[in-house]
This record gives structure tokens, C-alpha cells and sequence, in this order.
């Protein structure tokens, strides 16, 4: 069971933004940037290109709806997408919020308190 298969569970906390049946948005708890979402199926599919066609368009629609207003709510330049899979076995769209292309690095972190994070994740979750 991944990681976030026990938050899709309620077995570990987040700072959920929103969720439908299949989906679930949380905000990345080790951001590069403020604002850096995770769109995660609820299904537990290791790689994005497993998934069947329509999963996986529907994952990319609900991603878009997230970063619409995530791009609503942290002044940024753009909303960076990246798909890796490495770090965790279970399908996740890293939604990052872009100043330069060393936010979209992984290398350069952000910090922030938990009231900073429940509060962003309720600003985001009003935009949409």
C-alpha cells in the first residue's frame, strides 16, 4: 500500500484541496514551491501510461481544474506540470507553481507552517 493509498484512506493527515470519486488534490507536504500540488487517482496504479485511456484523460481534466485555481491563488509565472513516479509507487501529477525552471527541479524546497499549508489548501479549494 503506498503512501498515498493511507491518505486516500484517512490513515495519514493532509492538506487536501479537493477530491471527486476517482481523484484526490493535496498540497505536497515538501514542496519546491509554494503551492505545489499532487493530483492522485484513487485507484493505485504504479505508472501513468498503465492507466486505461479514459482514466487517465479524466486524471489530466481534473489536474487542469486544480491548476486553474491553484494558478488563481500563488502569483506565479505558469503552473509547472511534471509526471516522474520514481519517488512513490502510485500514479501522482506534481502541479508547481513556476517563477523559474529551478522550481521544477526537485532540488530547491520551500517551507511552510502547518497554518500556512491549511490555509493555502483552502484558498485553492475557494478558487475552483
Amino acid at each position: 500500500m503506498s503512501i498515498f493509498t493511507k491518505i486516500i484512506n484517512g490513515e495519514i493527515p493532509s492538506y487536501k484541496i479537493t477530491e471527486n470519486d476517482g481523484f484526490i488534490a493535496f498540497l505536497d507536504v515538501n514542496p519546491n514551491a509554494k503551492g505545489h500540488t499532487l493530483c492522485v487517482p484513487k485507484q493505485e496504479i504504479n505508472k501513468i501510461f498503465d492507466m486505461e485511456e479514459d482514466h487517465y484523460v479524466e486524471l489530466m481534466k481534473f489536474s487542469r481544474k486544480v491548476a486553474k485555481a491553484l494558478e488563481k491563488t500563488v502569483e506565479c509565472k505558469r503552473i509547472g506540470v511534471a509526471v516522474v513516479g520514481l519517488e512513490v509507487p502510485h500514479v501522482h501529477v506534481h502541479l508547481i507553481p513556476l517563477q523559474d525552471m529551478d522550481d521544477m527541479r526537485f532540488q530547491r524546497k520551500t517551507t511552510m507552517s502547518k497554518e500556512e499549508f491549511e490555509d493555502l489548501a483552502k484558498a485553492i479549494a475557494a478558487n475552483l
